[in-house]
């Protein structure tokens, strides 16, 4: 398979993706939390995988709803592919006429080098700094900036660690996929007891941008697709662009793609 990566990833002390001149069009995206039970947003996932006319695509973490090791897109010997091979397949179509890359979620924070280079993707550091159109745009999934999520924060610093994704990842597959169960049922449990999540902080994502020269963060992770002016006073002004979940069953349904295109502003366009 030919390697899609035709951009370049700076050396500097904030990760930078150099968009090569060629490229007019780069499509972002996150928090799709894809899994075998929501077929109608998958169907529209590899639809628009199969149509997209962007020169790249950046997903921004949460592409999966939950990842336990790259052995889950590895079927057991005499076992058909399931699901998780199938969205290799997908992306591995789409690096043909796309460039792909992969920054981490929090669900998806163990997806590996490995699944990455079958899919044809490159792994992006959170957070990057995408060069496009002679502009800065700071890249983040986001969650590392919900700062008020005190106990959240707390977890991501353990699991994070070489030390615990090591160990995680040395328990049995059946073992992991149980352990992921029963965090996700905590997750829902919190989500429909009407518990409040943080948002990202704004002294913090103004730091970031000070520190990357850049003047608009991208992010997910919120589910709150908006634009936030975060200090209008500076020239150019300080934006926060968030990026949509995806839902196919959702009344209305939730897909969205946010487009960067030379010489014209960001817009959101359906997928």
């Amino acid at each position: 398979m030919p390697s899609p990566i035709s951009a370049s990833l700076s050396s500097a002390s904030w990760p930078e993706l150099i968009a090569p001149a060629h490229w007019r069009c780069i499509d972002l995206i996150s928090d799709l939390h894809l899994q075998a039970s929501e077929a109608a947003t998958f169907e529209v996932w590899q639809q628009y995988l199969r149509s997209s006319s962007a020169d790249a695509l950046l997903i921004l973490g949460d592409l999966f709803e939950v990842w336990v090791g790259d052995d889950v897109a590895k079927p057991p010997p005499g076992q058909p592919p399931g699901f998780e091979a199938e969205c290799q397949q997908r992306l591995a179509e789409a690096s043909q006429h796309m460039a792909l890359f992969f920054m981490h979620g929090n669900r998806d924070f163990l997806l590996g080098e490995s699944f990455a280079a079958a899919c044809g993707m490159a792994l992006l550091s959170d957070p990057t700094v995408l060069v496009f159109d002679e502009q800065r745009w700071l890249l983040s999934h986001g969650d590392a900036l919900c700062l008020d999520d005190t106990d959240y924060q707390q977890f991501r610093s353990s699991v994070r660690t070489a030390a615990w994704r090591t160990h995680f990842l040395a328990k049995p597959l059946a073992e992991r996929l149980a352990i992921a169960r029963s965090l996700r049922e905590q997750s829902e449990a919190r989500k429909y007891s009407g518990a409040s999540y943080a948002d990202v902080d704004t002294a913090a994502a103004l730091q970031w941008l000070q520190t990357a020269q850049a003047s608009t963060l991208i992010h997910g992770h919120t589910h709150k697709p908006a634009h936030h002016r975060l200090n209008p006073a500076t020239e150019p002004p300080k934006q926060r662009l968030v990026l949509s979940d995806w839902d196919a069953n959702a009344s209305p349904p939730r897909l969205e793609v946010l487009r960067l295109s030379r010489g014209a502003a960001p817009i959101r366009v359906a997928p």
